[in-house]
Formats: C-alpha cells, structure tokens, sequence
C-alpha cells in the first residue's frame, strides 16, 4: 500500500505512524542492547548473543585473514599458510611471519617468500645479527642477496 510519508514525502510503501520504511528506522527504531557473551559490554547485539565485533572476530576471522593475505601479500589463504607453516630456520611453528628475501615488499613470489618465526625475523632485520641469519639461510639453500654495506660495516668495526 503506497502512502505519502510524513518525514520525506515521498510516496513509498507504508511502514508505520505515517513514515515509510527509512525514516521509522531513522526517527523511531533502536537495536536491542544487552551484554555481550564475550567481551562483556552493553551494545546493541548482533546474532548468538555477541555484539558485531565479537561475532566479526569469532565467526567471520578466517575470512578476514584470507581478505588480508590477498590485499597485502597479493596471495591466497593456502599460499600464505603453506609459507607460514613453520620458520625455516628453527621449525618453530606457533607464530610464523613472511619476509621477503629480497627485501622488496612488492614482489610477492613464493620463491621470495619465506616463513620466520618472530625471533628469527627480528634478528634478521637486526644490523647485530643479520650476517649469522643470513648465513643460516644460505646453508638451507635459500638464494639471499648479500648487501654490501654489511662487509664494509663489519670490517669498519674491527
């Protein structure tokens, strides 16, 4: 049944008091707020008694993480956990990040791509630890590119 709107004026389908959908939802409707399950905090629920950020981080995460690994890695979600499986230096394989061995974050090739675990890949954007990293990576087989300030720095020091 088609109504001129009160608020609009408009002429939509009738919602209630006059107003068409829209504008009731404007003027007059409130969510229903209540405790979330999760983090505890009175908002306006989502589904499953969560608000929307918990029920985003609870049930949406893997899409969320796969939405991130194309944006900033430009790789698929399988790709990237094959590459963060474990760190390819200790096997540690709780947290693992991906460095990019010739340290140009725009080229995304698996070849390029390798897993460290956090400690690994602090040390290795370290001046202190870098050479000793870099030089477990050659001994796995992992083509690194040498940087020649790091020679002369080394040699400076001595």
């Amino acid at each position: 049944m088609l109504k001129i709107c009160k608020n609009c004026k408009q002429e939509k389908e009738h919602h209630a008091r006059g107003f068409c959908y829209t504008c009731y939802k404007k003027l007059f409707w409130s969510p229903r707020s209540a405790k979330c399950k999760r983090c505890q905090k009175t908002k306006p629920l989502h589904a499953k008694g969560l608000c929307g950020s918990c029920y985003n981080f609870v049930y949406r995460l893997d899409k969320n993480k796969a939405w991130n690994y194309k944006k900033y890695h430009n790789l698929n979600q399988e790709t990237y956990k094959k590459i963060t499986s474990k760190c390819v230096l200790c096997e540690f394989d709780k947290i693992v990040e991906i460095h990019h061995l010739d340290e140009n974050k725009q080229n995304n090739f698996q070849e390029n791509l390798i897993g460290l675990c956090p400690n690994h890949h602090k040390m290795l954007h370290n001046f202190e630890f870098r050479k000793q990293i870099l030089d477990e990576l050659k001994e796995k087989g992992y083509k690194v590119i040498e940087d020649p300030k790091i020679e002369f720095e080394i040699r400076k020091e001595v």
